[in-house]
């Protein structure tokens, strides 16, 4: 419930508005507003020192040039204050924060970090503030960070000109995607006049038309306190926050502004567009069309809009026996139901979007009628009020989650209001729902109620467009034409002074990246900032008839978690391979008697989801031994736990493999979401094939996650053509289940502690045994191949993803420390300024695996290959040739730090505690390891260097197009297809 708190204290120069209680979250939000810029402040009161910030501003581009998004970057590339060339990365380095970034969306851009010390705090919210209200926004960090012309070889006018700038190349790997050129194709269409037909990214045909005044001009006009959101989180007082904000704001006055984005105009009838995206590398483009219908709805900045949207959507598409998702998943028109599936409302005005992939020109017709067909039979009779409760009680239970394990939960709650308070709206009506969650509940008792929002919203609506997107083969190759004819255009107009300044501008850019910044201009913490423990929460073992269970004790806002956690025994090869496959599959068949549609519909009633995963470790001293476990996990509102439980039993002990044709569907679905995988997790992709030879978790790995195993579901789908082989699959899903069911197991309980004698007591009966334990051999991984690997895997994208693999140690080996170390120090110092600033890539560095025992090397989107595989070699040459400062040393160990004291949520941190002490991984091993990587010398990273970084125990691989690969043929490298 919603009540007014007690009159905060604020800054003069900040007049307060109102504060509010929101009892579901535990928070107070208080609303101030600058008086002489009308800035708005938002601050959400918690008792969490995990304290968080962000300022965002109105960005309404008219074009799809990118400014907002190169904007974004060029203003973290030095300010006034902080006149140094590349403050963000810097302050990284400098830091112990638990967030750190940047976002453009489609009408906003935003500025969030997150820590927990109070030192660094202060220090990040300086450096932001100054970032955007003071950037310098140097000609040549544009060229850097936007794009630029130079030629192949930059000091010689007689090579070809080449297009270069981090946003190009980002958003050349962000658009090789289908998907994401499927979402810019619809919303295009969808919103014909306003800024959302705009790919505010930037498109990569269009960015080299954006001009460093046009830059300028979007900071000026956009960039100001009048047009700004500051938004805090956390125990630090409002008034503390905004005494900083006003050194800032101090040299501003009220500017008059109307930047805004207007109602869309609707269209009388609907619109039927097609379009197409690249599949290069490919011929046969049958069944990989995708269709889809799009439906401009209400804004998002009604709440009451927002929830009947949202409810209305997963009752056609939450899940199996969902109407609308169960005749995508079933029909022959395609393969799956499109990702696009769903409400999407990060815009002012929503839209729903419903349709499949892997289909093909020719079936649009009839899966637009599939889908309105739906439509219609819901809306003359309506579907199960169950299911409609269940919505609801999903939409509760999101409501009242502490989520945080992936993403600071402050900085969470903070996105959820900026929508709303960007746009005028009541930015508490996003976060506190509950009376609007009241009376959805008493409009649903209303029989007829989902049946006319089905009519209001979609079928009586008339601004809705059906996208046909058609693979085309040769687009991408026309793509590169067109560019290349683009650039000896511009090439062929050139004086020779016009050429004179295309060199001179590049060996301006060389000179300033090469600049070595006075690192003291910029505020730091340094290794005494360093909290001396590492808190890690404690789990008791609790009494539990017939199983083990551990019990954790936290704040979890009333929720439970419970997981059921199972030895992998000795496996042969066979059923090795399928483990991931029962992964996917254990949770999405029917259990407990039920067939699949009764089983999701009853696990959206009583739980927040169920998942399975599985969890391969390798031994913290011996990289050979490893334990696997199999965990199937769960989370409910506390007054449905003893249904959670019964559900987890359920799932483990009876799911069902003799649904064929619901198993067909969910192996099709699996091969396409890895497929769409590739472009956005190529470089984890590459560090994973790189590194497959170099121990059994590491080849294990590849072929689960990795490129292997996206090559092996695609050759399971390609073999399912008959009943008789869905038979075989779901028989090897059984037996592989069935010996699952002998293994040790134990559970791990996560709740408040003063409802665990109600939960155990609820627990007991249910966990009783059923089954006759053996106690066989432990699961280890299929041995290791030979190494090093030199592999090229070619797929459609118009950028690379590079990685190299040396053996490394295990988490207790002396060297281990040192090389987590090390990882940081070549990144920080050498990589991404290599690959990064000079190469163009969104990204580069190195990263080390305990695990898998793998030091690996990485680039993401970028545009070199060859060139940066030689980087990769050249930073190690660098840490030897030259002196290096103390400071850098402990820069890269406050960024091992951090990673190691980086938070999660209160129950992900109790699992994270649990996992890593099954794994060998105990409270004193963690800050057993953490202490030593605060010991760690600048002779230790040579040695370790010289010891595992040899060149010839290096393993490659890349990801990349053949059109590129084609250029390359020194590199001698194994030819891999998908």
């Amino acid at each position: 419930m919603n009540q007014a708190v007690q009159y905060p204290l604020c800054h003069p120069k900040f007049e307060w508005l109102r504060s509010t209680r929101v009892d579901s979250l535990k928070v107070d939000v208080q609303e101030f507003r600058h008086r002489e810029t009308e800035a708005l402040h938002i601050h959400v009161a918690a008792d969490d020192d995990q304290n968080a910030f962000l300022v965002a501003f109105r960005t309404v581009p008219e074009d799809s040039t990118g400014v907002a998004h190169i904007l974004e970057h060029t203003s973290l590339c030095g300010s006034r204050r902080y006149p140094v060339r590349d403050p963000f990365f810097m302050m990284i380095r400098r830091s112990l924060n638990t967030f750190m970034n940047a976002f453009t969306a489609s009408d906003w851009t935003a500025y969030p970090f997150a820590s927990r010390n109070r030192k660094d705090f202060q220090n990040l919210l300086g450096v932001y503030l100054d970032a955007v209200f003071f950037p310098n926004l140097n000609p040549l960090d544009f060229a850097q960070e936007g794009h630029r012309i130079e030629f192949a070889v930059p000091d010689d006018p007689d090579s070809e000109l080449v297009f270069k700038g981090v946003v190009f190349n980002e958003m050349k790997g962000a658009m090789s995607s289908p998907v994401s050129a499927l979402w810019q194709s619809l919303t295009a269409a969808v919103f014909p006049s306003i800024t959302y037909h705009f790919n505010s990214g930037g498109d990569p045909e269009a960015i080299p038309n954006l001009t460093y005044q046009q830059l300028k001009a979007f900071h000026r006009s956009h960039y100001h306190p009048s047009n700004a959101v500051f938004m805090t989180f956390g125990d630090i007082p409002p008034h503390q926050h905004q005494g900083v904000f006003q050194e800032w704001l101090a040299d501003f006055e009220f500017k008059p502004l109307n930047i805004r984005v207007p109602d869309e105009h609707r269209y009388d009838s609907p619109l039927r567009v097609e379009d197409a995206y690249a599949l290069d590398g490919e011929r046969d483009t049958r069944n990989k069309t995708h269709i889809v219908v799009g439906w401009l709805l209400n804004k998002s900045t009604d709440i009451e809009e927002v929830l009947r949207s949202h409810l209305l959507a997963g009752v056609l598409l939450n899940n199996g026996a969902s109407p609308l998702r169960r005749a995508l998943e079933t029909t022959d028109l395609g393969c799956a139901p499109s990702p696009l599936c769903g409400l999407k409302d990060s815009m002012r005005e929503m839209l729903f979007v419903a349709g499949l992939e892997g289909s093909n020109p020719e079936q649009a017709e009839a899966v637009e009628r599939l889908i309105f067909g739906v439509l219609e039979e819901v809306a003359e009779n309506g579907v199960d009020p169950a299911m409609v409760e269940a919505l609801l009680h999903q939409l509760e239970l999101h409501q009242r989650e502490i989520t945080g394990d992936g993403f600071p939960y402050g900085l969470q709650l903070m996105l959820r209001a900026l929508r709303p308070a960007l746009h005028g709206a009541d930015p508490v009506s996003a976060l506190d729902i509950d009376a609007a969650l009241e009376r959805l509940r008493e409009r649903i008792k209303d029989p007829g109620f989902i049946k006319a929002l089905v009519r209001e919203q979609l079928l009586n609506n008339r601004h809705w467009v059906r996208l046909v997107m058609k693979p085309d083969p040769e687009l991408g190759a026309g793509r590169a034409r067109e560019e290349a004819e683009r650039l000896a255009s511009i090439r062929a107009g050139m004086d020779e002074a016009e050429k004179k300044r295309v060199i001179e501008q590049a060996i301006a850019l060389a000179e300033r990246q090469s600049v070595e910044d006075d690192p003291e201009l910029l505020p730091k913490v340094g290794l005494e900032d360093v909290p001396a423990d590492l808190p890690i929460p404690e789990g008791v073992t609790v009494p539990l008839a017939g199983i083990p269970a551990t019990w954790f004790s936290c704040g979890t806002n009333g929720l439970f978690y419970e997981e059921l956690v199972i030895d992998i025994p000795a496996l042969d090869d066979e059923l090795t391979r399928f483990v991931p496959m029962l992964c996917d599959m254990v949770t999405e068949v029917g259990s407990g008697g039920r067939d699949y549609l009764a089983t999701q519909a009853l696990h959206s009633a009583v739980t927040g989801g169920i998942g399975a995963r599985v969890a391969v470790r390798g031994a913290v001293d011996d990289l050979n031994t490893s334990r696997g476990v199999f965990v199937v996990s769960g989370k409910a509102l506390a007054r449905n736990h003893g249904a959670l439980t019964e559900i987890l039993r359920e799932t483990v002990e009876t799911a069902r493999f003799d649904e064929l044709s619901r198993l067909r569907e969910l192996v099709k679905q699996k091969r396409l979401r890895l497929e769409q995988s590739v472009t956005g997790n190529g470089h984890v992709l590459a560090m994973l094939a790189a590194a497959a030879e170099l121990s059994p978790i590491a080849a294990l790995a590849h072929n689960w996650q990795g490129l292997t195993g996206i090559r092996a579901i695609k050759a399971l789908d390609d073999s399912l053509d008959s009943e008789a082989i869905l038979k075989d699959l779901a028989e090897r899903l059984r037996n592989l289940r069935d010996t699952l069911l002998t293994a040790p197991r134990q559970l791990l309980l996560i709740g408040e502690s003063e409802a665990r004698q109600a939960f155990l007591a609820a627990l007991g009966a249910c966990w009783e045994d059923r089954y006759q334990l053996k106690t066989g051999g432990h699961f280890n991984p299929p041995a290791k191949g030979e190494y090093p690997v030199r592999q090229a895997w070619t797929v459609s994208t118009q950028v690379n993803f590079c990685a190299k693999a040396y053996p490394a140690a295990p988490a207790e080996h002396p060297d281990a420390p040192a090389l987590m170390v090390l990882a940081g120090f070549l990144r920080n110092n050498f990589l991404h300024r290599a690959i990064r600033e000079q190469g163009g890539a969104y990204g580069g560095g190195a990263t080390v695996d305990l695990d898998a025992g793998a030091f690996r090397f990485f680039s993401y989107r970028d545009p070199r290959l060859a060139e940066t595989l030689a980087d990769f070699d050249a930073s190690v040459d660098w840490l030897f040739d030259r002196t290096h400062e103390s400071r850098l040393i402990e820069e890269a160990i406050l960024g091992v730090i951090g990673s190691i004291d980086k938070p999660a949520s209160p129950a992900g941190e109790a699992k994270k505690a649990f996992h890593a002490a099954l794994h060998g991984r105990t409270a004193e091993q963690r800050r057993r390891f953490r202490s030593r990587v605060l010991e760690v010398q600048l002779e230790d990273l040579r040695r370790v260097a010289e010891t595992y970084l040899r060149p010839e125990r290096a393993s490659t691989a890349v990801i990349t197009s053949e059109t590129t690969l084609s250029r390359y043929p020194e590199q001698d490298l194994q030819v891999m297809h998908l």
